[in-house]
């Protein structure tokens, strides 16, 4: 029998059976970490089992290629924090479905896994939450091998009046360095410079990393579509513009 214990983050569930769940957790020494969970439909541990909760988790398997089984506590309930918050639940909606869609399984990811769990801690507590997950999605861009690169200039322009981002190679290009081919450019937001985070900025963010979650990073993971909780996210970021 295989077993270890480690804290992790509630990213999804779904049925297994009538009464079981399988239960999709980001760990700090694991990595995305699947197993089941017996009895987690119950009105006892359902509370505990939803996206965006913290616990500390127990994985058992005879060997180490089954599905194995997790017993769970409860360490911290985010998802009741956000509950009151339409745009809070649809960012920590967004977190954990991203994280499940993207990182691979099995697979430890201690730092990105830091930034997660404390990205998932500002939307629970409500403080500067908008920043951390515009760079939050850079970050898991990175993770997956094509981050973006703000820092100068891609046509040699150095890192003065960056405004624009190759959609092809992820680089800042300056007005300069754009010259007639500015049209075939995103758009580069001024708060993906460290400029001050606003709704209209975020949205704005989104819609750069979101042209390579989609152009770039869905074709390389089976060409999947986006989890349609970010689409929702952004929907909600808009109407709040």
């Amino acid at each position: 029998m295989i077993s270890w214990r480690d804290r992790g983050l509630v990213l999804a569930v779904r049925p297994h059976g009538e009464t079981a769940v399988i239960l999709e957790l980001l760990t700090e020494a694991h990595g995305r970490h699947l197993g089941i969970v017996h009895g987690g439909r119950s009105r006892r541990r359902a509370p505990t089992l939803q996206p965006g909760n913290e616990v500390d988790a127990a994985w058992r398997a005879r060997l180490d290629a089954h599905l194995g089984t997790f017993t769970v506590e409860p360490l911290r309930t985010r998802a009741g924090d956000v509950l009151g918050d339409p745009l809070r639940l649809s960012a920590l909606s967004s977190l954990c479905a991203l994280a499940a869609f993207v990182l691979p399984e099995r697979e430890a990811v201690p730092a990105f896994q830091a930034r997660t769990e404390a990205l998932a801690d500002a939307l629970a507590d409500g403080a500067g939450w908008l920043r951390d997950y515009v760079f939050w999605e850079m970050a898991l861009l990175d993770e997956a091998g094509i981050g973006l690169d703000l820092s100068a200039c891609a046509a040699g322009g150095g890192a003065n009046d960056l405004a624009y981002v190759s959609p092809r190679t992820g680089r800042a290009v300056s007005r300069a360095g754009a010259g007639v081919w500015a049209d075939r450019l995103l758009t580069l937001p001024e708060m993906m410079q460290g400029g001050p985070a606003t709704l209209e900025g975020a949205v704005a963010a989104l819609d750069v990393t979101g042209h390579f979650l989609e152009r770039r990073l869905a074709p390389m993971l089976g060409d999947r579509p986006l989890p349609p909780a970010r689409a929702r996210l952004v929907a909600a970021l808009r109407r709040e513009t």
